[in-house]
């Protein structure tokens, strides 16, 4: 299913499996949430109560014309008023720290989720798809959670409260009253739908427009080199002008929703007053006929304070409804099962992906084994099949062939970036599921061809992984890799802001960068994949020539498409189709005159034709 056509598949009823669960997220809150329900029920019942102290008021003083009652009036009066203020002040202090404190809760479960899923579920999944789930679903369940139930709770009782109330006082103006109840509930139920199937597709729309900003900022290069401005406007253009008229639509039921509602209160009130005012004008107290017309205020009053709760609790339902859909895909997120995970014996010895128990793992070595190793992707053709490969601790191996060829995903599936289908991966002797992925992972150093910086200093960058490293240590392993030149040049050197994603750097600057952050971590297991593919010839040696001195006694794995980087490595795979073709190293490989030497020769020959060219 597109992950953008979730919006429609949400059904209108309610499923309590999905709150169930979201409830279960909300324990932590229970404080807050029946500190701040019991504050909404004590206004319910003031709010209830309220239009009897005005009747009393009306009967015992203005129709009588006696104050003697006045100061037990007043005095209840204030009492009234400070027992409002305090309730208010704990129903909105407490719904706002449910709000808070629980989009903080599902954020964080989620992002801790996010850190434990694999390569895979982010190559399947947009990032403005989760960006949404992080963003406008956390914050629309979160709020809806807070304010919803608390009011909610006002609403139920005061409805309630209403009812009994008016019942009890007068049957026949109370019938009046509650028989414009199912006329409230069909408009209710029709507008509500109404503006549910807008807020479905401005959802829907939303999504897609938070997927075309990330893809037009992080693709701002290809377009502009292909002069796409104008069509990715367009395309824009579609999806907000979509958005647009959903909103207008949505907008246009929302604003004739609430003047039906008056209306049809206006006719209650109409009724009421003609009925009740007949019956004050008669008022006999004597003869018991009549009503006071003090009764006739408490009347006329609840008219409108009992449509509001009405409204209100229309509104909260369709709420709850949309929020529901926001539920379960944040559900999704936190619940989505990771495709590789750590067995639980594994887990209680070495810890699990954000936990670790350090002074349980052993010292990785960097032997490496694949055995008989199958491989498929999940909707793809099978990568290996059987494929078998022994490599010693310190060994330098490097992997050649075209695209497609099972490159990448060796040194994934050493990473444990993915697992196999089949067979084993053996590290240090013991199969490496045995060990935890926090284990695997601390001793690996990853170059990857298009390098990602995060926003903060050149320096912050460096000691990304470790935090703790002196600044000497950083300017050690930039000197190795030949960046401190170019990072001293800077006006601010080491703390020189990078900008986002390293967009302050070249593809060279940032590819050293990178590699100086990998030797810091000193990783028993180095890989570099295509880390020399996107930079100029004379950062290529600057690099080539760190790669020659850190590579010695430490296990690695070398993909590039210039085979002049791997002319020292002391073992060249040749892959095609998952197989190996070919191996050893670079003179036994040129002398074997195979797939290698046309490979290195062909590329020989076009950098000197591209040499002549330039110079």
């Amino acid at each position: 299913m597109d992950f953008y056509e979730e919006e429609e598949y949400t059904e209108s009823k309610f499923d309590f499996l999905v709150w169930k669960k979201i409830f279960g997220h909300m324990k932590p809150l229970k404080k807050h949430l029946i500190i701040g329900m019991s504050a909404a029920i004590g206004l319910a019942i003031i709010d209830t109560l309220y239009p009897l102290i005005n009747k009393y008021a009306i009967d015992e003083m203005v129709e009588t014309g006696s104050i003697d009652k006045l100061p037990f009036f007043i005095g209840f009066y204030v009492v009234v008023m400070f027992s409002i203020m305090i309730l208010v002040y704990t129903f909105i202090m407490h719904a706002g720290q449910i709000q808070q404190k629980l989009s903080y809760i599902l954020r964080k479960k989620a992002f801790k989720r996010l850190q434990e899923l694999p390569f895979s579920y982010y190559d399947r999944t947009p990032v403005g798809w989760i960006m949404a789930r992080m963003t406008s679903d956390s914050r629309r369940l979160s709020d809806i959670l807070s304010w919803g139930l608390i009011d909610l709770s006002w609403g139920l009782l005061t409805m309630v409260g209403i009812t009994i109330v008016v019942l009890v006082i007068n049957w026949q103006l109370g019938l009046i009253l509650i028989g414009m109840l199912p006329i409230i509930m069909l408009l209710s139920i029709y507008f509500r739908r109404r503006i549910l199937r807008s807020y479905r597709h401005i959802r829907k729309e939303n999504s897609k427009i938070t997927g075309s900003f990330n893809e037009g900022i992080t693709g701002a290069k290809t377009t502009k080199a292909l002069v796409l401005e104008d069509r990715n406007f367009q395309d824009f253009d579609r999806l907000t002008s979509s958005m647009r008229r959903h909103s207008i639509r949505a907008a246009m039921f929302a604003g004739l929703y609430f003047p039906s509602i008056l209306f049809v209160a206006s006719i209650a009130t109409g009724l009421i007053m003609y009925y009740a005012g007949y019956e004050a004008s008669i008022y006999d107290k004597i003869a018991g006929i009549g009503i006071t017309v003090g009764t006739l205020y408490v009347y006329i009053n609840y008219v409108g304070q009992f449509f509001e709760p009405v409204m209100q609790l229309a509104n909260i339902l369709a709420r709850f409804q949309q929020a529901q859909a926001s539920g379960e895909r944040i559900m999704d997120l936190i619940e989505q099962k990771p495709e590789i995970w750590d067995r639980p014996e594994v887990i209680e010895k070495y810890g699990d992906a954000i936990n670790f128990k350090r002074e349980n793992w052993e010292e990785l070595k960097g032997e490496v084994e694949f055995n008989d190793v199958t491989f498929k992707y999940n909707k793809g053709e099978t990568v290996l099949s059987n494929f078998n490969l022994k490599v010693k601790q310190g060994e330098s191996i490097a992997l050649v062939g075209h695209t497609g060829a099972g490159k990448s995903t060796i040194v994934n599936l050493i990473c444990r970036f993915y697992e196999p289908t089949g067979g084993k991966i053996i590290i240090d002797g013991k199969d490496y599921k045995d060990r935890s992925l926090g284990w695997l992972h601390d001793n690996l150093g990853y170059v990857l061809q298009s390098p990602h910086l995060f926003s903060g200093t050149i320096m912050d960058n460096i000691r990304y992984g470790n935090t703790e490293l002196s600044e000497y240590e950083v300017y050690k392993a930039a000197k190795l890799v030949e960046a401190d030149d170019f990072i001293r040049e800077f006006e601010d050197g080491y703390d020189t802001q990078v900008g986002e994603g390293g967009a302050r750097l070249s593809v060279g600057q940032k590819q050293l960068v990178s590699f100086a952050r990998a030797l810091l971590a000193n990783p028993k297991i180095l890989i570099l994949d295509e880390a020399t593919s996107s930079v100029d010839t004379h950062t290529e040696k600057s690099i080539q020539r760190a790669i020659d001195t850190v590579l010695a006694g430490r296990t690695s794995f070398v993909i590039a498409h210039r085979l002049s980087t791997i002319t020292s490595c002391d073992r060249i795979l040749v892959l095609e189709d998952g197989k190996i073709i070919e191996q050893g190293n670079h003179k036994e490989l040129i002398k074997l005159e195979g797939h290698y030497y046309k490979l290195y020769t062909n590329q020989f020959k076009s950098k000197a034709i591209e040499d002549s060219k330039n110079g």
